[in-house]
């Protein structure tokens, strides 16, 4: 989908159909389509052949801060994943006996709606979720819309499988990977019977010693006005349902005021100590 959305994106006549729409795409902008691969932390650029001369000098600084940002996220989760050295877990990515090459998403517990700068200097242990916002940029909020209706619904989806997984594997996880016969492409069967089961091994989640996921639901926060989120909520059942229902909390950041959002439909000013930080979970 990133490659093909790429390509659409570079052709000037969808660029021109796009202004006609008020969708300004700069002169001098090239997409360029990337795979993470998550075990080794390496990041592969497609079709760089295809970019213009005149950004080579911007795609050698992608590439570049792209390798160290691996080798820096490799050396930070190896001792997560024990691996005694970068090779270990290189050698562990392409093993297919290793029940648990990465941890994925889990720890999962939080995601932040705000400009980056509000948590650039902050060690959030890969637990966060972040999408760049400056309210300033969309004083009517509907930017916001848009990721409180799709990001953040699909942060809450991926959040409240592995909190559904961890507190009952046996109803909503899929107990033991080594034993899983993939039916579909839709889920999976243990063994050679039982029911179909869709959500996350139990190695996906534990050690094998204690949780490496602890099931916690999201924590939202937003770096916008009440009223503006306020008016959003009331708009869409569905988000509506979710802070109404305690399934995720929600907390904005108003003019160096911290809010969280309650079941009841009522702002609750938090009160920070020096040492509290919103941000963590």
């Amino acid at each position: 989908n990133a490659r093909i959305a790429a390509k659409i994106l570079n052709q000037a006549v969808v660029r021109r159909g796009l202004k006609h729409r008020g969708i300004i795409i700069p002169s001098d902008t090239w997409f360029i389509a990337g795979l993470h691969n998550t075990t080794t932390d390496v990041i592969e650029y497609f079709e760089i052949d295809q970019v213009p001369e005149t950004h080579h000098a911007d795609l050698k600084t992608l590439t570049d801060l792209s390798q160290l940002a691996s080798e820096k996220s490799r050396v930070e989760r190896m001792p997560v994943v024990k691996a005694s050295t970068v090779s270990d877990l290189m050698r562990r990515a392409g093993d297919w006996s290793e029940v648990r090459p990465e941890w994925g998403l889990a720890g999962n517990a939080a995601f932040v709606i705000a400009p980056r700068e509000l948590t650039h200097e902050i060690d959030l242990d890969a637990r966060t979720f972040l999408h760049s916002y400056d309210h300033k940029n969309d004083p009517e909020g509907v930017v916001l819309e848009n990721i409180m209706t799709a990001p953040m619904i699909v942060a809450h989806w991926i959040n409240m499988q592995y909190y559904a997984s961890t507190v009952d594997n046996h109803h909503f996880g899929s107990g033991n990977k080594t034993l899983h016969n993939v039916v579909g492409g839709f889920g999976i069967l243990s063994g050679n019977g039982g029911d179909l089961m869709t959500g996350l091994p139990w190695q996906s989640l534990d050690t094998g010693e204690s949780l490496q996921h602890k099931p916690l639901r999201l924590q939202v926060v937003i770096a916008a006005p009440r009223n503006v989120i306020e008016k959003i909520i009331s708009k869409h059942q569905s988000i509506a349902n979710l802070v109404s229902g305690g399934w995720m909390h929600l907390i904005s950041l108003d003019e160096q005021q911290q809010f969280q959002y309650s079941t009841d439909g009522n702002w609750k000013k938090i009160e920070l100590s020096q040492t509290s930080n919103v941000l963590m979970p």
